[in-house]
């Protein structure tokens, strides 16, 4: 019998599945990419929580196509899709249609189509599509996680290292004020300690830059569940280590990747700070 964490899906419908998400990814990034002149703009939980019609308009795309091709799976999504599977294996799409809206308004390339699935709640595919940087990270649950941009697909393995002064950090800020102070003083203890800190505003592309090796960690307070379905498998597929900073799921608290023993380094550091 199949253990409790391992996939109920056959390889072959696991494969489908890896290639609909790379399809409707890049479909999904070519919309998203062909910006209008004037975004119209409006706000969400906060001033700075900002979100765009493209937004809108490219996770009614993904939907549509999810619709079209797996009627009976389920979709989570930023801009307020929520339908329950009703298949046999419980699969569920969970989409951020642009993470990095700041970036996108002001057009920054650090912007991203984010894509997971997830079957009975285990993550089982990631796509993160950057349209802006021509790049496509992907991993299947078991089978690794790659790199496709130029016609290349490049194998991915995130960094092994030892110790937290030769360690690049990626990290994201809340929308809310309040989290802010807490997150700010994280920084203040942090920042001395390592090589240095990043801030490039995609959970996502973060994520899949753990895989990459560009960064060594990232950890972020307040992930909800469509900034790390398609990212985290990605980073886990490399080889790293992704778990909230005092247990429990991803989106309660902190959340932590990188590899070992980078991990258990970083973490003893930010138990000490104010984040959850």
């Amino acid at each position: 019998m199949p253990a409790d964490n391992e996939l109920k899906i056959s390889q072959t419908e696991l494969s489908d599945i890896a290639a609909l998400a790379l399809q409707i990814g890049k479909e999904a990034g070519d919309l998203a990419a062909n910006r209008p002149a004037n975004l119209e703009l409006k706000t969400k939980s906060s001033k700075t929580d900002l979100v765009t019609q493209m937004d809108t308009a490219t996770e009614r795309l993904i939907v549509e196509r999810l619709r079209e091709n797996r009627p009976h799976d389920g979709v989570i999504g930023e801009e307020g899709t929520a339908t329950a599977p009703t298949g046999e294996h419980q699969i569920t799409w969970v989409i951020d249609p642009i993470d990095g809206t700041t970036n996108y308004i002001y057009e920054l390339p650090a912007w991203s189509v984010s894509i997971g699935v997830e079957v009975a709640g285990i993550p089982a595919v990631g796509v993160v599509v950057a349209p802006a940087l021509g790049e496509t990270f992907f991993g299947v649950r078991g089978e690794g996680a790659k790199l496709i941009a130029k016609g290349k697909s490049l194998s991915l393995k995130a960094n092994t290292i030892d110790f937290l002064a030769d360690a690049l950090v990626v990290t994201g800020f809340s929308y809310l004020a309040a989290d802010r102070g807490n997150q700010a003083d994280a920084v203040f203890e942090l920042l001395p300690m390592v090589r240095d800190i990043r801030r490039l505003g995609s959970a996502a592309l973060d994520l899949s830059y753990v895989a990459a090796g560009r960064v060594d960690a990232f950890y972020e307070q307040g992930l909800n569940h469509w900034d790390y379905a398609a990212g985290a498998l990605i980073a886990r597929e490399a080889g790293a280590r992704v778990e909230s900073l005092r247990g429990g799921p991803l989106f309660k608290g902190t959340t932590i990747a990188a590899a070992e023993p980078l991990f258990s380094n970083l973490s003893t550091i930010l138990a000490k700070t104010p984040i959850p």
